[in-house]
């Protein structure tokens, strides 16, 4: 993705500051599905979007990755009756739609249309990055993995958040444009341009479902 949408001098600058390199794509990849669950999926719930194109395109890399033992890991909001009506969490007071976000409701459920197996790992969060207050960075660590795919709900919060975090954790960072989504076309763009330039690479489905092809061990 180029800078040249935000203007010759957003260009230059971040030319001139050495943004943007590529990041070094490992041999032992996770895809971490970040809150695709009905909540986020679904535009009948105030927190959500119709996602509808994000959980197919999100499903097809899953799916090009089981050949090769690719980890799976979702992630989903879920908060306790106490934390969902309560103040001990100060993004609640922020964003007053995601105490609908209660353990055992529709809105946390993983979006059914998604090809999840018992074997795939469920992270449960009460933040924004999928790595904060949760054992993913351990688990992606105990699996051996250098390597993270993110996908998932909404780009401008959670996806973003997990980016940072993994390669603040030490992981290569890969984000499937096709599989990440949000509620507005301007913070999605936003804040793809600004994984882009700082913390992984932005790649097309088609170019990620070839990465996974092409590993060591592809039954492809």
């Amino acid at each position: 993705m180029s800078a040249a949408r935000y203007g010759p001098q957003t260009e230059h600058t971040y030319a001139r500051a050495g943004f943007g390199g590529p990041v070094r794509r490992g041999d032992r990849p996770a895809i971490v599905v970040v809150d695709l669950t009905r909540g986020f999926t679904e535009d009948v719930f105030p927190s959500g979007a119709d996602l509808t194109d994000v959980v197919g395109a999100t499903g097809e890399l899953i799916e090009a990755g089981r050949g090769s033992g690719v980890p799976v890991v979702f992630t989903a909001i879920a908060y306790t009756p106490a934390e969902a009506t309560g103040d001990a969490l100060p993004w609640l007071h922020k964003a007053q739609g995601m105490r609908a976000l209660r353990e055992g409701s529709a809105e946390v459920v993983v979006d059914p249309r998604l090809p999840r197996r018992p074997a795939d790992h469920l992270i449960v969060k009460k933040g924004a990055s999928a790595f904060f207050g949760t054992s993913l960075a351990a688990l992606l660590t105990g699996l051996g993995c250098d390597t993270v795919l993110v996908c998932g709900a909404t780009t401008s919060g959670c996806v973003r958040a997990t980016a940072v975090d993994a390669v603040q954790s030490g992981f290569s960072v890969l984000v499937a444009r096709e599989c990440v989504g949000d509620r507005a076309a301007g913070p999605h763009e936003a804040n793809l341009f600004d994984i882009q330039a700082k913390y992984g690479d932005v790649i097309g489905l088609a170019d990620a479902v070839g990465y996974l092809a092409g590993l060591p061990g592809s039954a492809r």
